[in-house]
This record gives structure tokens, C-alpha cells and sequence, in this order.
């Protein structure tokens, strides 16, 4: 997966695990891992400020709590991932010549 994309799908892990505790690199990183990122220390440190920038979470020296701009955000995403879902999930149409097409 693009860097890019990886990034995305951390930092929407990340707005989901702080509705449920507050965050530290070192309490996020194995999470982040047992779920198939492949990241470090600094990438964690680095997406948890830059959701501390956007307002997402607050920072109380290393530790990150959830805002309720961070709750809203994620209210609208998981709205447009479940629509999202239900599309690219959907089974994938034939086309007369029987290949498979998006």
C-alpha cells in the first residue's frame, strides 16, 4: 500500500482508538502493527501531531485525548467509509465476453 494511502487509513485508526483511550506512541505503535502497518516510532509521533494540528486531539505532554471536532470528524467518516464499503465490496459485474470489470 502507497505511503499516501497508509497514512489515511492510520491516521482514521487513530481517531477510532482515541474514542476508546488516550494515545501515546508507545501504546499506538504495537496497535497500529498487530493491524498490518508497517510503521516506526517516528511516523506515529508524527501522524499523532499532525491530528493534534488539525484539532482532532489535544496534546498533554505525550499524551493525546480526543476533541470533539476529533469526534465529529470521525462521526462523518465512518459515514462516508460505510457507503464507501458497501460500494468497492459490491461483487464485480461481467462483461459479455465474461471478464470481470469495475
Amino acid at each position: 500500500m502507497r505511503a499516501d494511502v497508509q497514512n489515511l487509513f492510520i491516521r482514521i485508526h487513530m481517531l477510532h482508538q482515541a474514542t476508546l483511550e488516550d494515545l501515546t506512541v508507545s501504546d499506538t505503535l504495537p496497535l497500529l502493527e498487530a493491524q498490518g502497518y508497517k510503521v516506526g516510532e517516528r511516523e506515529v509521533k508524527q501522524e499523532l501531531e499532525r491530528l493534534a494540528e488539525d484539532n482532532f486531539l489535544t496534546s498533554h505532554d505525550d499524551v493525546y485525548s480526543m476533541t470533539g471536532a476529533g469526534k465529529e470528524e470521525l462521526k462523518e467518516i465512518r459515514t462516508v467509509l460505510k457507503k464507501l464499503c458497501d460500494t468497492v465490496n459490491q461483487p464485480e459485474k461481467e462483461d459479455k465476453a465474461g471478464v470481470n470489470s469495475v
